[in-house]
């Protein structure tokens, strides 16, 4: 059988600002969770991220705070990697484009590359620049009403609200965002990818993708029919990687021109650490390796289209694999702002909940298909209803149960009866329909395959009624115990990918009467996992029943 590698990506956060839960559920904890599955199912895998440094969301920074580039990148990617680590979310290497060694130089080996074929041309163009700030005012430094769908506040080379892309001299009634004046177009010398000359061959890729979200491949292959402009790779900047030309050293690559090129350059950082300095190479270049790109939908024409453009013209290195961009997380129907003051940070949450509350209900409402909503409420809510009286109150009952009537070992019996059986049936099912979603990156889908599956388990336990037959049939009773404990292991089993804290507690129970979580997870409801008569090890009560924060508290948050 061909052996199968995995390696994941997450979009490199700008190194300006605290992850908030947006983020978080849009990227990196479906990225963090489908690791965690990979691996749990024997898969190879590399987790790879790191902060997106260059360009101007970082000098605007620097210049509200009063400090440099490389002080705002330090202390926000400490930042970041807190956040993130307090989560769960592990990646291998996590790195930064600007700190990253030989980054800048595979960032210009893409673009002599890409030049060398042709297909990067020179011209002189107007760009906005501003009279009262004496500077050219790169993307984020002009916003104005987009030209494409009319919204108001697009930056000068995107716009979140449809996630058009476009030059900046398209904006209509552009202003400074340093000042608020009126920029004047001015001309000045930049250097374009030729992204018509990619188009045949990315729609071949993307008509190619099967199984791929609607929203990556139709939204990409629409982007390709309309025709690709060429797009402006260079900035008149200071901070960044500089354009390698002579006749270009007052100019920087194009931030995301840079940013992707971090997730093999990671890669590579990531191996000469290890002292396998050759190995990277086999990760971006072989056929048994998937490449896995977690984004938020509004990356999605740069991961979808630009990306790889730029990879067919270095020509090194293979297309990504799948691109499971998602929509948008809004915090009670808005969109997360730092600047306005809405939504919640991953360090505010924390302060009050632990890290795998905050990833099932992140997950239970993940953006997959369409916007969603945290509120505080259903936050409570769906913790409540479904971990604690679900999940927890089926692992609690029987356990406790079992230690009161078979002094907290595995009863004996289960393997001869149709209980058995029909338990297990219950359990293949459950495991093969979260295996299926999990391969398809649909972990909403997923984690309430697993919560299904504890509900099924609390109905089998009433209509069994062992607290009548221990009486009458203690030994069958014995038997569906056993059965029934089989149902919470495997419940244990696949809930590590989505809450690996409290589903490693849960698991543990089973440390003495099953194997390990990776060597009995493929074969969960197919045998019998507990050896009769080993040693229980309950945990408590797994998942308490949270309290509603008052007004304050959450006004707090």
């Amino acid at each position: 059988m061909t052996s199968r590698r995995v390696l994941i990506t997450a979009a490199l956060p700008y190194a300006n600002n605290h992850p908030h839960l947006g983020h978080i559920a849009g990227v990196y904890l479906p990225a963090d969770t489908y690791n965690r599955y990979l691996r749990l199912v024997g898969i190879e895998t590399i987790f790879i991220c790191g902060s997106d440094d260059h360009g101007v969301p970082i000098t605007i920074s620097a210049q509200k705070e009063n400090s440099t580039p490389q002080e705002v990148v330090k202390r926000y990617r400490a930042i970041q990697e807190r956040g993130f680590s307090s989560l769960g979310i592990t990646f291998d290497h996590y790195s930064g484009t600007s700190t990253c060694e030989g980054h800048q130089e595979l960032a210009q080996e893409f673009f002599h590359k890409i030049r060398e074929r042709g297909d990067i041309e020179e011209k002189v163009t107007d760009q906005y620049r501003c009279a009262d700030c004496d500077m050219f005012l790169p993307d984020r430094y002009v916003e104005g009403v987009c030209p494409l769908c009319g919204a108001n506040d697009a930056r000068g080379d995107q716009c979140d609200a449809c996630g058009g892309a476009f030059e900046q001299d398209l904006l209509i009634e552009p202003r400074c965002v340093t000042c608020g004046s009126s920029p004047q177009l001015t001309s000045t010398r930049h250097w374009f990818f030729r992204l018509d000359r990619y188009e045949e061959r990315l729609e071949e890729w993307l008509e190619s993708r099967e199984g791929w979200r609607d929203n990556v491949r139709n939204f990409s292959r629409g982007i390709i029919r309309e025709g690709l402009p060429a797009r402006s790779i260079t900035r008149d900047l200071e901070w960044g990687v500089p354009v390698p030309l002579k006749e270009a050293q007052d100019k920087v690559l194009y931030v995301w021109f840079d940013a992707p090129i971090g997730y093999i350059s990671f890669t590579r950082e990531m191996f000469k650490e290890r002292g396998q300095e050759d190995e990277w190479r086999s990760w971006w270049s072989d056929e048994d390796v998937e490449i896995v790109h977690f984004l938020g939908k509004d990356n999605i024409i740069f991961h979808a289209v630009i990306w790889p453009s730029m990879l067919l013209g270095h020509g090194d290195f293979r297309l990504p694999s799948s691109i499971p961009a998602n929509e948008y997380l809004n915090f009670k129907g808005e969109k997360f702002s730092k600047s306005k003051g809405v939504g919640v940070t991953a360090e505010q949450i924390l302060e009050k909940f632990d890290a795998d509350r905050v990833r099932y209900y992140l997950t239970a409402i993940a953006p997959e298909g369409k916007d969603s909503s945290f509120t505080w409420e259903e936050f409570i809510q769906r913790n409540n209803d479904e971990l604690s009286d679900v999940v927890g109150n089926l692992a609690h009952r029987l356990l406790t149960f079992t230690a009161k009537n078979f002094d907290t070992k595995v009863p004996a019996g289960a393997e001869s009866s149709a209980f058995h059986d029909e338990v297990l049936r219950v359990v293949s099912s459950a495991r093969e329909e979260w295996s299926r979603s999990l391969e398809r990156q649909r972990f909403r889908e997923a984690l309430d395959r697993v919560v299904t599956l504890a509900r099924h388990g609390n109905r089998i336990f009433d209509a069994a009624a062992p607290w009548k037959s221990r009486k009458t049939d203690p030994e069958g009773c014995g038997g569906d115990l056993a059965a029934l404990l089989e149902l919470v292991h495997a419940v244990s089993v696949m809930l590590l990918p989505f809450l690996p804290v409290s589903a490693c507690k849960m698991a543990a129970t089973f440390s003495e009467a099953a194997a390990s979580p990776q060597e009995s997870v493929m074969e969960l409801g197919k045998v019998c996992q507990l050896q009769a008569g080993a040693t229980l090890f309950p945990q408590g009560i797994l998942y308490p029943r949270l309290e509603l924060l008052d007004e304050e508290e959450e006004s707090a948050s």
